[in-house]
């Protein structure tokens, strides 16, 4: 059995209320995922360029040392 099978089975065992809830949470957590899926596709240009800006500027001297005593 496999485990969306198997989780499927479990959900089945409860109550009609508490299906419900189930299936909204595997829902919901499946359209978060996707969401975020798209948001990191949308972003990776935008974090490729603040990354080269930051090498730019470290290599430049431009940066400090982090100290987390004095964050």
């Amino acid at each position: 059995m496999t485990q969306l099978k198997l989780a499927f089975s479990e959900i089945e065992k409860l109550p009609p209320a508490d299906q419900n809830e189930s299936a909204a949470w595997i829902l919901e957590e499946l359209h978060s995922e996707r969401r975020w899926s798209k948001l990191f596709a949308k972003s990776s240009d935008m974090l490729s360029h603040l990354a080269d800006e930051a090498l730019a500027e470290h290599k430049a001297k431009k940066t400090k040392n982090l100290n987390p005593e004095t964050l």
